[in-house]
């Protein structure tokens, strides 16, 4: 069982990134090599400003290169959690706005001919209590409310039809949710942004940000050098070095581990996947699963509240086999060809933050939904850095700062003891 990322292993590597020392002066610097900045600044170079990408690894090396594989619409949240809060009309926008995150892929996909598997396969929200499948079918009524007609009710005698496991009790299924091979979708996104004149530089690490006067200009300096830049958008998720304080008081990094079995036969793969599904569970502390391009089962979830290590992501491998063979006895004896672990950049309410403060442009903590809005989102913000305030579907969320989080997530086991007390009585 290898331990690195199954994306990142079977996708042809980035190879046009700008080597040497970096300086001079561009109209934007983006900051971070996922999904978020890959987007913007194909965006922003298609818009004809300079632009320089910095990243302090390789692109694609955080959650962007290291994620379950999916693409799904839809809130975290049921819909009526989210009404009672925003509104009616502002929860429908919110709601729509993944719905748009989604085609937004799609499109850049078509557009700059990535060859990564994109399909709209669907997602499948699966019930692991018979009372779980009520509040679905009560999300599901809230949704044909105004949000989304599509979404169906799974019956727990029609499951066999889409999922070749006795363990569940029905589901809710998103039709427009999609997948796509993360690795190949990443890196054909760089070099789309290339190709329309950005600069990518990496192993460029921003050790330094400092603001000129009152404008958005900053010198970003750079383990290879500084640049000036007229706007600066932040696209880091939870990076946990550099000079992003105030954000880290803002997110959770919170591991997420994924083993894929060796290929599969087909029709074992039929057997137990037959529509080819994107699938949740609906434990806080439950699974996601899905096929993979070659036909192998990708299994993830949050096995452990730990961050990602050599001997964390091989324990988290051990406990998220089990649960592999919870669901799927008959995988008894397949073997495990990689396990690895990423990190989810979650904020308190598990929504999006995005905006400009002090000077700084962001978007971030997209709370384990990340690859459908990281995309939507980096187009977004070019268009607002480009004088659209109205782009940003986020805009104008308070953001506090989370009690006594400072950086290093002390309190995790505490939270994973929480979540899953809360999914044994719920």
């Amino acid at each position: 069982m290898k331990l690195a990322s199954y994306w990142h292993d079977t996708a042809a590597p980035f190879t046009g990134a700008t080597p040497g020392p970096i300086g001079g002066r561009v109209d934007v610097a983006v900051v971070g090599g996922g999904f978020t900045g890959l987007s913007a600044a194909l965006a922003l170079a298609k818009r004809g400003a300079s632009v320089a990408l910095l990243e302090a690894d390789h692109v694609g090396a955080g959650a962007s290169g290291r994620n379950g594989g999916q693409c799904n619409n839809g809130f975290f949240q049921d819909f009526a959690t989210m009404e009672a809060r925003f509104g009616f009309g502002r929860a429908v926008a919110l709601y729509r706005a993944f719905d748009d995150a989604v085609d937004t892929v799609e499109r850049i996909v078509a557009e700059e001919g990535i060859d990564c598997d994109f399909g709209r396969t669907g997602k499948l929200k699966l019930a692991a209590k018979p009372e779980h499948y009520d509040k679905l079918a009560r999300a599901r009524d809230a949704l044909h409310r105004g949000a989304d007609p599509d979404v169906r009710l799974v019956p727990r005698d029609a499951l066999g039809d889409e999922l070749g496991s006795g363990g569940f009790h029905g589901g809710l299924l998103y039709p427009k949710s999609g997948s796509m091979h993360m690795g190949r979708y990443v890196v054909g996104l760089a070099e789309a942004a290339v190709r329309r004149g950005a600069r990518i530089h990496e192993q460029a690490p921003v050790r330094r940000l400092k603001r000129i006067g009152r404008t958005d200009a900053h010198d970003v300096e750079t383990a290879r050098g500084t640049l000036r830049a007229g706007q600066v958008l932040l696209a880091t998720g939870p990076s946990m070095s550099g000079p992003f304080f105030r954000y880290r008081r803002r997110i959770v990094p919170i591991g997420s581990f994924i083993v894929v079995t060796e290929p599969l036969p087909r029709a074992t793969l039929d057997a137990l996947m037959p529509r080819r599904r994107m699938c949740t569970t609906t434990q806080t502390v439950g699974h996601y699963f899905r096929a993979t391009p070659d036909d192998r089962l990708l299994f993830g979830g949050r096995a452990r509240f730990a961050l990602s290590s050599a001997t964390s992501d091989a324990k988290s491998g051990r406990i998220l086999e089990a649960g592999m063979l919870k669901v799927f006895p008959g995988l008894a004896g397949t073997r495990l060809d990689w396990c690895w672990g990423g990190i989810v950049d979650m904020t308190q309410d598990r929504l999006p933050r995005a905006g400009q403060h002090d000077g700084l442009y962001y978007s971030m903590g997209y709370s384990g939904h990340g690859t459908q809005m990281a995309t939507h989102m980096g187009q977004a913000m070019a268009a607002v850095m480009a004088g659209d305030r109205d782009a940003n579907p986020w805009g104008g969320m308070p953001w506090p700062a989370i009690r006594g989080h400072f950086g290093p997530p002390w309190f995790l086991p505490l939270v994973g003891a929480w979540y899953k007390l809360q999914d044994r009585l719920h």
